[in-house]
């Protein structure tokens, strides 16, 4: 069992630590001494049942949204049950956006007990199988069934074909779209006119049937990918290797393309994050797939969210040398702001993601220059008892490493997140109620 303080309990359960000493008083949560015998110290599965079952009811009411798709762990993300950081290196992104819509065991099929075959399949992500979502929606979008369930391989199946964005006229056109547009903007600017057209185009929009939802789901990724103008050839036909191509003017190396698989896997989706809340809200007043994205892109892009890797990259943009980044952080704190890629307001005790992914980084290219500046900072950060790295500042190094465009972290995350944002919208398309939150009003007294 792990066990967390009491700073990192309250910050959990949105409390101040007396609050928190109530709760123990009241006999709604237990505590034991540490090793000192003078600090407190809280369960941490207890404080994770209690964050998302809400505060006890004396407590002011709060927001409180019951979903399926994705639990918070001390440290990581669990995809309908399933921890994310065994996914990543390991699982296609396409076969973890099927199990966020879904959660269809044909989708998704846990390793049997004791069969080196089947620890293999769980390692690539499962193994679809026939009949199952996919070949629904390609009979949706007009395109053939796959042939058989085959062997997945980077999200496609041997035999079958993978998204695509159908059919091709909405793709023409957003990237008709792209042109005029100003060359040095960023990826994720790019990606709100692709969603723009792509959903303009598609009479099927407002069907909001969860199979539909799914089929559109795929199509809408597929367009992201394919739509931005091309600065190196696709390695391949899966989304990560397809969405390589558009942020990176030099091919991939199989372990960079891994790091990069990823990250998409371990951004998929994180509970109610600032962009799925909104995409929610979205949904729940019954907006089309398209618009649900719109509106999680636009709150993704701030820099408390998915911007922060942006800002993370222009971090270590500065760092020519491992030796200036006690400088460049120091001039942060001074100026009082906040550094960008570390802390979070959910993992206090650091991001589990942000570990996996810098791990993959490092061991797909030892002894890089950018890796060597990224340890620096991080060193200066625990000589300074700042918080930790999160993953926004390892999808800025492996930015950095592979020399991918400006940008091109928040590009990552808004793809990724789109298989999140959309599960969650099934959820309220089902619910089938507005999500309403009341304001505590604070003005001048009303005449």
């Amino acid at each position: 069992m792990e066990w967390i303080d009491a700073a990192t309990a309250a910050e959990r359960l949105g409390v101040k630590p007396a609050t928190l000493y109530a709760y123990v008083s009241r006999g709604v949560l237990q505590r034991r001494h540490g090793e000192d015998g003078r600090r407190s110290l809280f369960s941490a599965e207890e404080i994770e049942r209690l964050a998302r079952r809400g505060r006890p009811r004396s407590q002011p009411p709060e927001l409180v949204i019951e979903s399926a798709v994705t639990a918070l762990g001390v440290d990581r993300p669990y995809y309908r049950g399933i921890d994310a950081l065994s996914l990543a290196g390991t699982a296609s992104f396409e076969t973890v956006a099927e199990w966020l819509w879904t959660g269809d065991p044909a989708v998704w099929r846990p390793p049997a007990e004791g069969t080196g075959e089947d620890r293999g399949r769980a390692r690539r992500g499962g193994q679809p199988a026939e009949g199952t979502g996919e070949d629904r929606g390609r009979a949706r979008r007009g395109g053939p069934p796959a042939e058989g369930a085959g062997e997945e391989r980077g999200g496609v199946r041997r035999g079958g074909r993978p998204w695509r964005c159908e059919p091709e006229e909405g793709l023409r056109a957003a990237v008709t779209a792209q042109r005029g547009l100003p060359d040095d903007l960023l990826p994720l600017d790019r990606l709100q006119v692709i969603t723009t057209v792509l959903g303009a185009s598609d009479t099927l929009r407002y069907q909001l049937d969860p199979e539909s939802v799914t089929a559109t789901g795929r199509r809408l990724i597929a367009g992201l990918v394919d739509a931005p103008p091309p600065l190196s050839d696709p390695q391949g036909d899966s989304i990560a290797e397809r969405l390589w191509s558009r942020l990176c003017p030099h091919p991939a190396t199989p372990a960079l393309l891994t790091a990069m698989e990823a990250a998409l896997v371990l951004l998929a989706d994180h509970e109610l994050a600032a962009s799925t809340l909104a995409a929610r809200v979205a949904a729940s007043a019954k907006a089309d797939p398209y618009a649900v994205v719109l509106t999680g892109l636009g709150v993704l892009g701030g820099p408390l969210h998915g911007g922060a890797s942006y800002g993370a990259e222009r971090l270590l943009a500065e760092i020519a040398e491992p030796r200036h980044a006690a400088r460049a952080i120091a001039e942060r704190v001074r100026r009082g702001e906040r550094i960008p890629g570390f802390g979070h307001s959910v993992y206090k005790n650091g991001d589990g993601r942000g570990a996996a992914l810098l791990d993959l980084v490092k061991q797909a290219a030892p002894g890089h220059g950018r890796i060597a500046a990224g340890e620096a900072v991080l060193a200066e950060m625990r000589r300074r008892r700042l918080p930790d790295r999160n993953i926004d500042f390892a999808l800025a190094t492996l930015s950095a490493v592979s020399g991918m465009v400006p940008g091109a972290g928040e590009a990552i995350f808004a793809v990724a997140r789109v298989a999140g944002w959309l599960a969650h919208a099934m959820e309220e398309y089902e619910r089938g109620s507005l999500l309403r939150l009341r304001a505590s009003y604070i003005g001048p007294p009303i005449a």
